[in-house]
């Protein structure tokens, strides 16, 4: 009975607070506020809606992507955000058992893993973006490793070896799922080269290990595709395409990653990280890895962001705040155009780089935490997916305004601010987002959207931003508790259920016009559905 009371006086509790928080969102005073027009004409098309954001995301490990929980939460997010590939490190690494040697030192071969790992991904229609990575210990050079799973990092001690595992990997899977299906993979050559962390060698010697890597896969079959360098902070781009230009040596797409906070990569995560205030590292390193490849022998390769987010570390609680899902926006929709893809680092907080997460909520990578909760990264990316096939002329910055060939209308728009004090070095990411933050209105959004054909619409709006889908909120709410129990888990997903803010069927007649007004506080995201009845 005793827990029975406290799980009463909890939900009488929040249900008392929600009830104060929701006419804030109502009724906020327009006062001094910024006044911005998103204005578009259903009939002025820019083209097909470029959805790049969405080709591929990102996991911890392979081993992680054979449990249930895992793949019922891939399962969900493929759902609800339709990403088409997925990309993860440890695919060669001990426990996935692929490569082992006997007494006599020859090869023994394994797949049963890494099949029972692609056949689900299959089953769900996504496909493997393939990191080829780390090393098998019984074929490493040396003892070297990196996170809780001990990821062996060092080279080959025998290039020909590796190449002949990389070629009846490459073989195998071809037998397996045929020709045409692994065309349409992307095979990347380590992970992180230009950090010691990942690789103690240097960059000719990671360019020794991409040509052995690629030769063997393209001895299976020249149309298979693998590039690199993989690097962190975009670098080595215009040294890896020169040596695969000078050496004849294939390359079929450039890889790399950003982050927006700085430093780079530590496995132990005990270290603190800053978002800056005073310049874009993630554009930055974009236009910088453009660049260097326009000055390139191979100017029109592709361009892969195989992983990005707002910080490096899984212990950094910006992945859990709303301020995230304004900041994943606001960097997509300035690469629009820009690469091919940029795959967010990561799906899920079932990650074990520094091991398993010590808390629900302690600042992982995922667009879900372990208990499947999902964040505000989680709404930025569902809110995209819904984004129609065309997209409308719309000289804002901030927003998509798209639509479908039967006339259904989406508009998504957001306020940025980042929220972080000026003096970025007075406080870290670690201890500013473990506070509950509040927000200020910023500005009114007047959404004009002219040309509509007659008939009748179902309106419906949807927001993410300080309490509203900000499951980290509540969870401060209920005392911040290092377990949550069934009962948290629902209170949590009961206030946080995506339910639209507003809902109402209107007829669009003579004007042939829809105008709206919206209050955005700070990092609000907006999404406005019109759909024709």
């Amino acid at each position: 009975m005793k827990s029975n009371k406290c799980f009463i006086v909890i939900v009488l509790s929040i249900v008392i607070l929600h009830d104060t928080i929701q006419p804030k969102l109502i009724a906020q005073s327009t006062n001094n506020l910024l006044i911005k027009e998103i204005y578009t004409d259903f009939n002025e098309v820019k083209g097909k809606h470029n959805k790049f954001y969405k080709m591929c995301v990102g996991a911890g490990r392979a081993n992680e992507g054979l449990r249930t929980d895992w793949q019922e939460q891939l399962a969900y997010i493929k759902k609800e955000c339709d990403f088409s590939y997925i990309r993860m490190h440890g695919l060669l690494i001990d426990d996935m058992f692929v490569y082992r040697e006997d007494q006599e030192g020859n090869p023994i071969y394994f797949w049963d893993y890494v099949d029972k790992l692609y056949d689900f991904l299959l089953s769900i229609d996504m496909k493997p973006f393939v990191e080829l990575g780390f090393m098998p210990s019984d074929l490493a050079s040396g003892d070297q490793t990196i996170c809780w799973w001990k990821g062996n990092v060092t080279p080959p001690k025998s290039y020909d070896r590796w190449a002949e595992l990389i070629k009846n990997l490459i073989v195998h899977l071809t037998d397996r799922y045929g020709e045409d299906e692994i065309k349409s993979w992307y095979f990347e050559v380590w992970n992180e080269p230009n950090l010691n962390g990942f690789f103690p060698g240097d960059m000719k010697e990671y360019f020794k290990l991409y040509s052995y890597t690629a030769k063997a896969i393209k001895q299976v079959n020249s149309e298979y595709k693998v590039g690199g360098p993989a690097t962190a902070g975009g670098n080595w781009i215009f040294e890896f395409t020169n040596y695969c230009y000078q050496n004849k040596i294939p390359v079929d797409f450039i890889s790399t990653h950003t982050y927006g906070t700085q430093g780079f990569f530590d496995a132990t995560a005990n270290y603190k990280t800053y978002i800056s205030k005073t310049h874009d590292r993630i554009i930055d390193h974009v236009n910088k890895v453009v660049e260097n490849l326009r000055t390139s022998p191979y100017p029109d390769l592709e361009i892969y962001f195989t992983e990005w987010s707002a910080s490096f570390s899984s212990r950094d609680p910006v992945h859990d705040h709303y301020f995230s899902a304004a900041f994943i926006l606001s960097k997509l929709k300035k690469l629009e155009g820009a690469v091919n893809s940029m795959s967010y680092w990561a799906f899920t907080d079932i990650f074990e780089e520094k091991g398993a997460g010590d808390r629900p909520f302690h600042g992982g990578f995922g667009m879900l935490n372990l208990q499947g909760i999902e964040k505000p990264s989680f709404y930025a990316y569902k809110f995209l997916n819904q984004l129609g096939t065309y997209e409308l002329i719309n000289a804002d910055s901030l927003s998509w305004v798209c639509k479908n060939e039967d006339g259904d209308i989406q508009a998504l728009f957001w306020n940025f601010t980042n929220i972080r004090p000026p003096d970025i070095d007075s406080i870290s990411n670690q201890e500013f987002f473990i506070r509950d933050i509040g927000t200020v209105a910023k500005e009114k959004v007047i959404l004009k959207i002219t040309n509509l054909p007659s008939g009748i619409y179902a309106l419906k709006v949807y927001k993410v931003g300080y309490r509203v889908n900000d499951a980290y909120s509540t969870y401060f709410d209920i005392g911040s508790p290092n377990y949550l129990s069934k009962q948290q888990v629902r209170i949590i997903r009961e206030f946080n259920n995506n339910a639209p803010i507003s809902s109402e069927i209107i007829k669009i007649s003579k004007s042939n016009k829809l105008e709206r007004d919206f209050v955005l506080r700070e990092n609000d995201v907006i999404l406005v559905v019109l759909d024709k009845l």
